[in-house]
This record gives structure tokens, C-alpha cells and sequence, in this order.
């Protein structure tokens, strides 16, 4: 390996050229720690291990997430990268996608690579319908996993998730202090943990908030894309929702363009609120008011779960829940009750 090698490798283990070398070529001298952030630098660059530093639990972690289209999961992928590399560790990353392999391959393939622990981002584990027997083999064998968004009692893991009836709550809360009576929520398909976690933080909110009041014919289910919001949109609106909710920010850019094409000017008619805080969801027109999921401090603690069963410690089937944040921004504004 050439000294231009040498050099970048260092920069991005952030060690000297020398204790490269030493890694490198089999070398006392250096600590298990920093040979093991120098590996995991040379996978993240691209380049091959000797062989002889090839092997079983060899730094590597897997990575298995959603399709990459809603950008808070490439998000997550780098916050998780980036707890990963502080420990000297790599990821694997495989995305799951309509039509491509399914879970049960990517386990198997990661862990033909060695991996030391699977971290799953909002997979089957979020679905009460699907069978949970990939996660129970993955626990039976002694493998580490971490389970990001998504519950289930079946399977003897830890669980990482936000507060998503909180969420839910924090989101009417906001529209009801603006004066909106009439608000709906825009949500996936009903047979995700997360989706029946947010309907019940709304149902709650609403009736603790606006009284007795057909809160079932304002929850509209769609797919978790800028399409399935505008559609869940435009069905609220038809039912006289001045205020919406999102499950997704996506979902809130569908819902703003379904006003913009009933003639309604967001805040100005009706109001939004998205749900992620997703990059670059700022800059949107109008900057779009949305629950921030704190996906660096989930990112740490499925980093530091795995951590631990990968250093020995028995898997624990306990969730942790995160606490979301309300950010405001351009995309709410006062409701009809406030004008009244």
C-alpha cells in the first residue's frame, strides 16, 4: 500500500502513518482500540483487509433500513455510521426495496461477512401481521440485533423508538393552541406499531383537548410518501380540516400540495405539520412546522445496545423511547377560532 494510502487512511483513523503501518503489517505496539478504528477506517474507504485480518466479528455491523427515498433513514444510517467509526466499528449497509431481497437474505449475507451485530431500522418488527421468526432464529443463535422504530413482544431483543403518541400530541396540542377545532391526521397503514402508537396519541390529545367529537373520520391511512399524504390530504380537507397532521414529512409535502391545488395557501387556510424533521425540510415552501425525531440520540443508544451484546452481555427485551421535539416553522398559523 502506497504512502498517498498510508496517508489517507490516517486521516481518516485519525492516527499516524506509522501506526497504519504498524495495523497493517501485524505489528506490536499498537492498541486493540486504535487497530480496530484503522480497520474500520479501511472499510469505510473501500479498501481490502490483508488477509490475514480477515476474519469472524471483524469490526463490521450490519445496517439493514428502508428504502433511501425518505431522507431521515440516510440520515439515521449516518448518525449510526458515525457512532459506529467513534467505536471503531463499520457498517454493512443493506436497504430494503419493493421487489428486491427480502430481510431474511440480507441477515444471512451479513452474516456470511462476519458482521458482529445486525442493527434493523423500522423492518417487519414494526408489523403486527408479519412472523417474527427471522428476529427469534437471530436471537436464538447468539447474534446481536437492535430493533429502530417498531415493537413486538415476541422478540427477546432491545428496542430503540420514538415517542410517537407523544408526537401525536405535541402536533394537535400546537394546532388547538392556534385555534384549529378541526384537525385530522394523515398516517400509513394501520398495522404498524408506530401508525396505532400516533392514532392513539391523537385520539387522546383530541378528545382531552376539543371534547366529544368524531375523531375516527378525521384519521385518513395512505402510504408513507409526498403521494399518500396528498391523497390523505385531500380526503381531510374534504371533511373540513383546517389543521393537519403528518406521519412523515413527506406525507406533510403531499399534504401542502393537495391545498395548493384546492386553491388553499398554507398557513393561510390551512395548517400542517410534518413529522421527522427530516434534512433540508427547512427550506421547503413554506419551511414546514414538523416533530423532530431524534435520530442522533437513537443512533448512539442502538449503537451502545449492540455494543453490549456484542461484548457478551444476554440480550434485554426492554424499548427505549426517545423524547420528540416540537419545531415550528412557516407552515402553521392561526386557526378559524382564533379569528372568531
Amino acid at each position: 500500500m502506497n504512502g498517498t494510502r498510508l496517508s489517507d487512511i490516517a486521516a481518516q483513523a485519525g492516527v499516524s502513518e506509522a501506526t497504519v503501518s504498524r495495523v497493517l503489517n501485524g505489528r506490536p505496539g499498537v492498541s486493540a482500540t486504535t487497530r480496530q478504528v484503522v480497520l474500520s477506517a479501511l472499510d469505510l474507504m473501500g479498501y481490502e483487509r490483508p488477509q490475514r485480518l480477515r476474519h469472524r466479528g471483524s469490526g463490521l455491523v450490519g445496517l439493514v433500513t428502508p428504502e433511501l427515498d425518505n431522507p431521515i433513514f440516510p440520515a439515521f444510517a449516518q448518525a449510526v455510521e458515525r457512532s459506529l467509526v467513534q467505536h471503531g466499528l463499520a457498517p454493512v449497509l443493506c436497504t430494503r426495496l419493493p421487489g428486491g431481497a427480502p430481510e431474511d437474505e440480507f441477515a444471512d449475507l451479513l452474516l456470511d461477512r462476519g458482521v458482529s451485530g445486525i442493527v434493523f431500522v423500522a423492518g417487519p418488527h414494526a408489523d403486527t401481521t408479519a412472523r417474527m421468526e427471522r428476529y427469534i432464529r437471530l436471537v436464538e443463535r447468539g447474534t446481536p440485533i437492535v430493533l429502530v422504530d417498531g415493537y413486538s413482544e415476541e422478540v427477546e431483543a432491545p428496542f430503540i423508538s420514538p415517542d410517537d403518541r407523544l408526537s401525536a400530541a405535541l402536533a394537535v396540542q400546537h394546532l388547538v393552541d392556534l385555534g384549529h377545532e378541526r384537525v385530522g391526521l394523515a398516517v400509513g397503514p394501520r398495522r404498524f406499531v408506530p401508525v396505532m402508537r400516533k392514532i392513539e396519541g391523537f385520539r387522546r390529545a383530541m378528545s382531552r383537548l376539543l371534547g366529544a367529537i368524531d375523531v375516527e373520520a378525521l384519521i385518513c391511512h395512505s402510504l408513507f410518501t409526498a403521494e399518500g399524504g396528498q391523497a390523505a390530504a385531500g380526503t381531510l380537507l374534504e371533511r373540513g380540516c383546517t389543521g393537519i397532521v403528518c406521519a412523515s414529512d413527506l406525507m406533510a409535502l403531499g399534504a401542502v400540495r393537495a391545498c395548493r391545488e384546492r386553491g388553499l395557501r398554507v398557513p393561510v387556510d390551512v395548517s400542517v405539520v410534518g413529522f421527522d424533521d427530516s434534512p433540508l425540510i427547512a427550506f421547503t415552501d413554506p419551511p414546514l412546522t414538523t416533530i423532530r425525531k431524534p435520530i442522533g440520540a437513537m443512533a448512539a443508544a442502538a449503537v451502545e445496545t449492540l455494543l453490549e451484546g456484542i461484548n457478551g452481555a444476554p440480550p434485554k427485551h426492554a424499548e427505549l423511547l426517545f423524547q420528540p421535539e416540537l419545531v415550528v416553522r412557516g407552515s402553521t398559523g392561526s386557526g378559524p377560532l382564533v379569528n372568531r
